[in-house]
């Protein structure tokens, strides 16, 4: 028995149920905020984000195009060729036009955090360079657990 197994014999008795990450998450382009100048100053405010290991490429002055995160509205940059992602709860720009950013669809489920670590748990290379979203990781199966049990707080 896997311990994802044990953990949901335990906690949840009853068994839970599958859904797909396309089912649970909203993704959104990247486009209206993509940075515009790579002219980086440490002194600026504004951080210009990869999803790779990277993460913050620096600081922008730009002042429009921001994403909007925060701790009450977090989001998960993924970048659909390698399928790196990063959890973000602040403003940010994005430098790439294959980064999403993902979302909780309405009402899927009470935990944008319990889905990070859910995603954190797939084991999957891209095998080569092709967008990997659509066509493969948003169809990936993640347990969904009743809601009193995926409230993972940060």
């Amino acid at each position: 028995m896997s311990r994802i197994d044990e953990l949901i014999a335990a906690l949840c008795p009853e068994g839970v149920g599958f859904k797909t990450l396309g089912e649970l998450l909203d993704y959104e382009q990247p486009g209206k905020y993509l940075v515009a100048s790579t002219a980086y100053d440490n002194s600026y405010w504004t951080p210009v984000l990869t999803a790779g290991q990277t993460f913050i490429l620096g600081y922008t002055d730009e002042t429009s195009g921001i994403y909007p995160a925060s701790p009450q509205e977090p989001v998960i940059i993924f970048d659909d060729f390698t399928t790196a992602f990063k959890w973000v709860d602040f403003p940010f720009k994005a430098k790439s036009s294959a980064m999403k950013m993902l979302t909780l669809k309405a009402g899927a489920l009470d935990s944008l955090k319990y889905v990070f670590f859910a995603m954190q748990m797939i084991a999957y290379t891209p095998q080569d360079h092709a967008r990997q979203w659509i066509g493969t990781y948003s169809k990936f199966l993640i347990p969904v657990p009743p809601p009193s049990k995926s409230n993972v707080k940060s």
